[in-house]
């Protein structure tokens, strides 16, 4: 069995929504000091809608591949739906992770969590 899916792979090699968002409404940057993996997280928000999302992710295909899927699973959506995005619908997104590379599709949950806050306190500001 490959250690990847089809769709780990795809992501990896082809990641979707890659770059910077300049003026992001919010933006988040997570780590895991364990194994090395940084993702930051743009979001674009109009109308508590999420019209544009960026991400710049240094880590393994895993690392990758969830922070693709999970700008392609929030892009479109109301903030309140971002908000319920868990790391076991990226990994289920993306037809399932290895095990020990797990920690990758929660590091994507968590950037995204924290450009959500980020966005919160700039618009209550």
């Amino acid at each position: 069995m490959a250690l990847y899916s089809e769709k780990v792979m795809d992501h990896f090699l082809h990641p979707r929504n890659v770059g910077v968002i300049e003026n992001a409404d919010g933006i988040g940057e997570v780590g895991n000091a364990k194994c090395g993996d940084i993702m930051k997280m743009y979001l674009k928000i109009d109308g508590n809608i999420i019209t544009d999302v960026k991400f710049e992710t240094f880590g393994c295909a895993s690392a990758i591949a969830s922070s693709s899927m999970a700008t392609e699973l929030i892009k479109g959506q109301p903030v309140e739906d971002a908000m319920k995005l868990t790391n076991k619908a990226v990994a289920e997104a993306l037809d399932g992770l290895p095990q020990h590379k797990i920690h990758c599709s929660v590091l994507a949950e968590e950037a995204i969590q924290a450009a959500l806050e980020d966005y919160k306190t700039k618009r209550y500001k």
